[in-house]
């Protein structure tokens, strides 16, 4: 009898484990993101997410969440990984192509400001590919080391912009010095969201 309860509560535990470990989405206000993510065969961890919250009044814009091969709470280790890495914007809110392309251009200026004669041209192309978007759409940024980053608005890819110092300073608007707000940041880096 004894034996038969030890062997019922071993496989109570390892199904609850299981299960567990299935669960393992994060959340995030109401948008979900699985712990895992495979980019053209490369296994990516979610490292975090985090809230982009806009004006004095911190409207919630979107949920970001980052996809790295090596996770890490450490920013200049993130940005200077040469590795695969995806970045999904999921919008909470409805956002102008205009307003997108002010704040990606701002983000650029304040974070990578030595960098942008360099940049100005790709900028202005992936400025140019960002449309409006609507609450419940995405924007994601996969950067792939030797191609650039491919991006994605709402499931069309419009293109791929090179080179991986574009992919660091793109990652860099969120990771940098200066981003659009810290909670974003420091939710990007595995601290909470929001």
């Amino acid at each position: 009898m004894k034996k038969d309860m030890k062997r019922i509560l071993a496989q109570t535990l390892i199904v609850a484990a299981l299960g567990a470990s299935v669960a393992q989405a994060k959340e995030c206000k109401g948008v979900n993101f699985p712990d895992q993510a495979t980019v053209e065969g490369s296994n990516l961890t979610l490292n975090g997410l985090g809230l982009r919250q806009a004006t004095a009044f911190k409207v919630n814009v979107y949920v970001a969440a980052l996809y790295v091969t090596k996770t890490s709470s450490d920013p200049n280790a993130l940005l200077g990984a040469n590795t695969p890495s995806e970045l999904i914007l999921q919008f909470v809110r409805n956002v102008g192509g205009d307003d997108l392309q002010k704040g990606w251009s701002e983000g650029f200026e304040k974070n990578s400001k030595d960098q942008l004669p360099a940049l100005k041209e790709r900028i202005a192309t992936f400025n140019g590919w960002m449309a409006d978007v609507k609450t419940g759409e995405r924007l994601t940024f996969t950067h792939k080391p030797g191609a650039g980053v491919s991006v994605n608005v709402n499931g069309t890819v419009k293109g791929t912009i090179k080179g991986d110092d574009f992919a660091k300073a793109l990652l860099a608007i969120w990771l940098g010095t200066d981003p659009p707000n810290p909670e974003i940041k420091a939710g990007l880096l595995g601290g909470a969201c929001g």
